[in-house]
């Protein structure tokens, strides 16, 4: 979503797909344009931007650091991709202007934009790219996630200084998409050789820099004066965090926030009807609120249990409840965008009686005893609350203890201390983090991991038959229970202009945000 004389060219990507030439674009491509700054309402130039948002980064390196709050502020506004996928899930040129894909699917020689600078003026240039895929690959604290993302890369080579080979060990119809977020984000070399401290720094091709980290409060960006596509709108964008939902309205009604990048308390939304003064966007986020169950566990690796869980809770009463019946009612782990979502949601509709009944043949008769650990979110608490309450009805007791998100990570994620916790993965197309066996589900079902990879390498059409049954074996196996995906809550000043109203990325996408 944006306005249409702040776009920047439409630009054409060529994709040469088994011998086959198709052409797409998208609008809002980087390069190009001169357009910047805005109007406020009362006719002066509005410099700066303030963002309410919930997580605090607890650094600026996503590279070490699963955190999406990472992302959320760096992807495209501090460091660009060569691809970018839109707020409708296309994926468009960014450091690249157009590439091509071999017949077999495993080469990608991107063209990369002449334009496009780094920071300090170096450019992004083919020497650069096959740098950060290099950098990558030798470095062996990089997180799980994007290792496996970086696997089927076998090697990057220049073929010049303005295009890129990479080569893949095999084809995979998501690594393009993986590309488009974290693990594509490109870093200045100059940087990275000489020991810049990049979770402190940055070090980008973006239209903005990391001014100041101010820890507990705040992430301030700066506009980058070198900027080589659309420069910046705001001289600085302020990402605000709170802890508390409602003191977050409040500030928004106070006028000390432009924009709620999300809006934590649904219930809430009546507070902002004023059109006069706000706008409130409705879209769709990729974010699972996925109710994970700790494999390792005795019980829970028995299916009747995780099937018994599933059916002992009123996942609709629980998203009225709990998010003011805004979101999607899911049953694996896809969302409504993904292009193999099927509704999945009545796999294992809400039965007390029959969840008693199971745990009952799984040996549970007597009772069950879990540790519920959540972090300090207000859907993850408010969850677990009614997910106990519910449980308790059919003779499980969950015990609550809830963890601050820096504590989660490493206990829960990291190192699956854990029964069952409450989390929303917000990545796109996240699918195959259950054939991962070390992931923090410890989900080890190798059906499900062989179906996975073949799918990942097939053709489109193929591929996306197998991801939907891949999806299908994850809701009948009950690999997690799901309660909802999140919806897109954004409310702005109604001076705020250009906020996508999907979030289909990590991103908070400052590129097409500016004020009137």
């Amino acid at each position: 979503m944006g306005l249409s004389n702040w776009r920047r060219p439409i630009q054409s990507i060529a994709l040469v797909l088994a011998g086959v030439l198709a052409l797409t674009s998208c609008a809002g491509a980087a390069g190009g344009g001169s357009t910047q700054g805005g109007q406020s309402q009362s006719g002066q130039a509005q410099h700066d931007l303030v963002v309410g948002a919930t997580l605090e980064p607890a650094s600026m390196d996503p590279w070490h650091n699963t955190a999406a709050s990472i992302p959320q502020v760096l992807l495209y506004n501090v460091y660009e991709t060569l691809v970018k996928v839109d707020q409708d899930g296309k994926i468009c040129p960014l450091l690249a202007r157009e590439w091509e894909i071999s017949a077999d699917r495993t080469e990608y020689t991107f063209h990369l934009n002449p334009a496009a600078k780094f920071a300090s003026g170096a450019p992004v240039d083919a020497a650069a790219v096959v740098a950060n895929i290099d950098r990558l690959k030798a470095d062996a604290k990089l997180t799980e996630t994007l290792k496996l993302q970086l696997a089927v890369v076998d090697s990057a080579t220049a073929l010049d200084s303005q295009r890129v080979l990479v080569k893949l060990t095999r084809p995979s119809m998501m690594w393009l998409y993986d590309m488009s977020s974290t693990l594509g984000m490109m870093v200045d070399p100059a940087a990275a050789s000489n020991g810049v401290d990049l979770s402190k720094q940055s070090a980008g091709s973006g239209p903005y820099t990391v001014s100041k980290h101010n820890q507990g409060v705040s992430v301030v960006l700066a506009k980058s004066a070198t900027y080589w596509g659309t420069p910046a709108r705001f001289d600085e964008v302020t990402f605000r965090y709170f802890g508390d939902p409602n003191a977050m309205n409040a500030a928004m009604l106070a006028g000390d926030l432009d924009v709620i990048s999300n809006l934590q308390a649904p219930d809430a939304l009546s507070q902002f009807s004023d059109t006069s003064r706000f706008t409130t966007l409705k879209g769709t986020t990729n974010g699972e609120v996925v109710m994970g169950l700790n494999n390792d566990n005795e019980a829970l690796s028995k299916l009747e249990v995780r099937q018994a869980l599933t059916m002992a809770i009123d996942r609709k009463a629980l998203m009225d409840t709990v998010w003011n019946g805004q979101g999607t009612l899911i049953g694996s782990m896809a969302v409504p965008t993904d292009p193999w979502y099927e509704d999945l949601f009545n796999t294992y509709p809400y039965d007390p009686a029959k969840a008693k009944d199971l745990l009952k043949q799984a040996g549970y008769a007597k009772g069950l005893k879990l540790r519920f650990r959540v972090p300090v979110i207000p859907y993850a608490v408010n969850s677990a609350k009614f997910v106990a309450s519910q449980l308790r009805d059919v003779g499980v007791d969950a015990e609550i203890e809830e963890l601050e998100f820096s504590r989660w990570i490493p206990e829960v994620l990291t190192n699956g201390d854990y029964d069952m916790t409450i989390v929303a993965h917000v990545e796109a197309r996240d699918l195959g983090k259950f054939a991962d066996k070390n992931y923090y589900w410890h989900y080890g079902n190798p059906t499900f991991a062989k179906l996975y990879q073949e799918a990942d390498e097939a053709d489109q059409a193929t591929g996306v038959e197998l991801m939907r049954q891949a999806a299908k074996l994850l809701a009948d196996d009950c690999a997690a229970i799901w309660l909802f995906a999140l919806p897109n809550l954004v409310i702005t000043k109604a001076s705020v202009v250009g906020v996508p109203a999907n979030q289909a990325t990590l991103s908070f996408d400052l590129t097409t945000v500016a004020s009137r």
